[in-house]
């Protein structure tokens, strides 16, 4: 350095240090534009491309496990690369990976039911069919708690019924069998219910295609048995296989199925159910989840974590195991909202927070999980085996199905249940070009708050916020398709993503739950 530079910048310094508003000011304006210029390099064309690469037919619907799905994770891993991430996987790598089985079920296995001389034994994958869930490790036989329709008490839908270690024997028209079930499932289950057999109405040619999928070989978790989000195990029998045990119990299948029938919620005293399904290990495996790290500046908030994940698997094809139906020709479930949207959102993300100087307070970890549509699977085993600990992340951002359903809206699943749902209504209002309301939930009856990957955090203590635009006709269908994405909203909704972690990376203080609401989500999960 010169002797004259060095002149100069004494002279300058003494300048400043008798502004120092205005020095702060230009600094917080360079800030801004620069924090503003990380935020619109996630484009509508980008995240348009992105997509289109995850969701091409060549990815034959990222199925766990496939080949394809292990494509995938290994351009997650490289897009988190290329963005000078920090791996936050495996032995020095960007990919955590998780023991899964796929398994053989014997065409012994039954659901049965008995009491009062009659005697229901329903083979599974001749008279009884398994609709949702892993099956129990082990049989289990309980009482019986009969229902017929569904209640008209949505809030104590069992009323004075003792659930506690019982399984539901629940009368339904077939119609009726749908996710809008859920949360009467999930009232179940904290209920203490151990499974649920449905008695429908379902013709022979439609129930003999259910019944036959559940003698498919299946894979499941290795190492620890986790029946699903709902924790149970679900069936389905003909009301012509159990006329004779409801019969039994004083009651006609017909007159319980035939519309405006009353609604009964009762115990059959004397009545048991039994599952028995008999499965063998035929193969072991392994799937990935793709975790990239971008390290805090500040030198005590950088060992706190604000999460952001996404699923980047699907149902893969119509000759697979995970519940794709083809349309036509299409059998292919390329899953381009479902979540391929939500993939891309992380990958986007990352580049955009790879960009900031300085970066965040506290450190970014962005993680595509696979598994999601076998039971949150991925995001599960995260949360039992973190590779950052769990006491120090502080938020959990989730994207799941966020590229459909145009509105200029988009729901904040969760945002109730802690400090993260005002912390983003201030700063969806602070960002008014980005023209996006965060809505409450508009579909209670789907109970999505489980059913995506931020649960699993949510069940572990860490507030969580859920980004989707929802469900539609395409969802789980090869028709949710590239050309259907909405790319220049999703950008958006990304961007105000983008915005929300900034916030909560900075802020000295970390967000908090709502006692009631951490009572209910986490001290009832038993965290």
């Amino acid at each position: 350095m010169t002797h004259r530079s060095a002149v100069l910048l004494l002279a300058g310094a003494v300048l400043l240090a008798g502004a120092p508003p205005l020095l702060a000011q230009a600094t917080s304006r360079r800030d801004a534009a620069a924090i503003r210029r990380a935020a619109e390099s996630i484009t509508e064309s980008d995240v348009r491309q992105r997509i289109g690469i995850i969701a091409d037919d060549s990815m034959l619907g990222r199925a766990t496990p496939s080949p394809q799905l292990e494509e995938v994770a290994a351009w997650v891993a490289d897009q988190f690369r290329q963005a000078g991430l920090a791996p936050g996987g495996d032995s020095g790598s960007f990919i955590q990976r998780y023991g899964i089985r796929r398994l053989w079920v014997d065409s012994t296995s039954f659901v049965m039911a008995m009491g009062r001389g009659a005697h229901g034994h329903w083979l599974l994958g001749r008279e009884s069919a398994l609709l949702f869930g892993d099956p129990p490790a082990e049989p289990i036989t309980a009482p019986i708690v009969l229902m017929a329709g569904l209640p008209a008490d949505t809030a104590r839908p069992f009323g004075d019924v003792p659930m506690r270690g019982t399984i539901v024997l629940q009368v339904l028209d077939t119609s009726r069998i749908t996710n809008n079930l859920l949360p009467l499932l999930t009232r179940g289950v904290a209920a203490g219910v151990k499974a649920w057999i449905f008695v429908s109405n379902r013709n022979v040619a439609q129930f003999t295609v259910f019944a036959g999928g559940s003698l498919r070989p299946k894979y499941e978790l290795a190492g620890r048995h986790r029946p699903g989000p709902l924790g149970i195990s679900i069936y389905e029998v003909r009301e012509s296989s159990a006329a004779e045990l409801l019969s039994a119990a004083g009651e006609n299948s017909a007159v319980l199925l035939a519309p405006g029938a009353a609604p009964i919620v009762r115990a059959l005293t004397g009545f048991t159910a039994t599952v028995d399904i008999r499965r063998s290990v035929e193969s072991d495996a392994s799937a990935p989840n793709t975790i990239g790290v971008l390290e805090g500046s500040d030198p005590q908030l950088k060992n706190e974590y604000v999460f952001f994940t996404g699923h980047m698997d699907h149902l893969g094809t119509a000759s697979g195991d995970e519940g794709c139906r083809a349309a036509g020709a299409d059998t292919i479930c390329n899953g381009a909202d479902d979540d391929a949207s939500g993939a891309v959102a992380v990958v986007e993300l990352a580049q955009a927070y790879a960009r900031l100087d300085p970066r965040p307070r506290r450190s970014i970890v962005f993680m595509t999980v696979s598994g999601e549509e076998r039971g949150l699977w991925g995001s599960g085993y995260y949360a039992d085996h973190p590779e950052f600990p769990l006491a120090t992340t502080v938020a959990d951002l989730n994207t799941d199905m966020i590229g459909r359903n145009p509105s200029n809206a988009v729901m904040g699943i969760g945002k109730e249940h802690s400090s993260l749902g005002p912390l983003v209504d201030s700063v969806a209002a602070s960002h008014p070009e980005l023209r996006m309301r965060v809505i409450g939930d508009t579909m209670p009856q789907q109970n999505l708050f489980v059913r995506s990957d931020h649960y699993n955090f949510a069940r572990k203590g860490v507030p969580i916020l859920f980004f989707t635009t929802g469900l539609h006709r395409d969802y789980h269908r090869p028709t949710d398709s590239v050309e259907k994405i909405d790319a220049e909203q999703e950008a958006r909704i990304i961007r105000l993503d983008f915005y929300l972690g900034l916030a909560v990376a900075n802020a000295t203080s970390r967000p908090v739950w709502n006692p009631d609401s951490y009572r209910r989500i986490v001290l009832q999960a038993g965290q």
